[in-house]
């Protein structure tokens, strides 16, 4: 049966009723894409963002582009996606630092990480290792966690510690570990995790506490010396390497500093879109090659719901804001 004249005009003005945001979804993505890593190439965000923009592009149709913006621990990237406008074309690889750390460390905040995004998806959580210099731990005889506890505390201020920037699970780490052994390295902050790696292969840095998948492959390689892994339990990745807390005796009890990362948009950004990316995200990593290639690299593939990850996101802000005032660490 033809529809009616009555019929058009009633569905017509229906769809003039809707928000513009919501008569535009069925169009999205109606160009590429952008994915704001707020760190330096070469680091886990960098990477996993990587891996994952192929895989987003393939589903639906439009390319979907890595922009590295570095800078204060993350907050100048994320800043920028916080104004950007809400249409989905926008995105942030997110961390534990921009989403969790940064609110409490800083003491001004560029962006409201609650109010001015719309959580997509929980990509991926990852263990930090602590790795030193191979001739900087020869030098100072670190060849153990108990190692370099005593070598910090025969070299007070000589040692330095790299960072990915200030407020990163890699610097929290550090301040974490300074506090429960009652040790101080010099904290070194850079704009990612790739030029902090750089020199401290170099042997300008002693140690950091690198994401495991931007590390591991030095590590194989012999360029990097691991100690132990910040998580509660061993990698699979490196199932041979202790964690710190077993590593380090009772000093070092419950020591837990792990990172994670996901995809959030701009506030305002419609529901049906951010869905389609996170359903579309988590058949992606579920895929045997990614997963698979993310669990090679230290990386524990996620995919959780939007509802899901910002009752994450609420439950890790709330943490780190306990390690952040039992550590006293502050943006320097």
């Amino acid at each position: 049966m033809q529809p009616t004249r009555r019929q058009f005009t009633t569905a017509a003005a229906a769809l003039a009723a809707l928000p513009l945001a919501a008569r535009a979804q069925g169009a999205w993505p109606a160009r590429p894409v952008r994915i704001v890593v707020p760190f330096a190439a070469g680091g886990t965000t960098d990477i996993l963002a990587r891996a994952l923009a192929p895989e987003l592009q393939k589903a639906f149709g439009q390319p979907f582009v890595v922009d590295n913006k570095p800078g204060a621990g993350g907050n100048n990237g994320a800043a920028e996606v916080a104004k950007a406008a809400g249409d989905g074309h926008t995105l942030l690889m997110g961390t534990v630092g921009t989403h969790a750390i940064n609110a409490s460390l800083y003491p001004k905040m560029p962006y409201d990480h609650v109010k001015d995004f719309v959580p997509i998806t929980l990509v991926a959580g990852v263990p930090n290792v602590l790795v030193m210099n191979p001739a900087n731990a020869q030098r100072l005889g670190v060849n153990s966690v108990p190692d370099f506890i005593k070598a910090l505390k025969a070299n007070p201020g000589r040692i330095n510690m790299a960072s990915s920037g200030n407020g990163t699970s890699i610097h929290l780490a550090g301040e974490l570990f300074k506090t429960m052994t009652g040790t101080f390295m010099v904290h070194i902050p850079y704009r990612g995790s790739g030029p902090a790696l750089i020199d401290l292969m170099g042997g300008t840095m002693d140690v950091m506490f690198d994401n495991l998948p931007s590390a591991l492959p030095h590590i194989r390689s012999g360029k990097l010396k691991a100690l132990g892994v910040t998580s509660a339990q061993r990698s699979a990745a490196l199932p041979d390497l202790p964690t710190i807390a077993e590593a380090g005796g009772p000093t070092l009890k419950g020591f837990e500093a792990s990172s994670w990362f996901g995809l959030l948009a701009p506030a305002g950004t419609p529901a049906d879109i951010a869905t389609r990316i996170q359903v579309e995200t988590a058949r992606a990593i579920a895929t045997p090659a990614l997963k698979e290639r993310l669990q090679a690299q230290g990386a524990i593939p996620s995919g959780m719901p939007p509802a899901e990850f910002v009752r994450f996101i609420d439950a890790e802000t709330k943490k780190w804001a306990r390690v952040v005032k039992a550590s006293g660490a502050k943006v320097d």
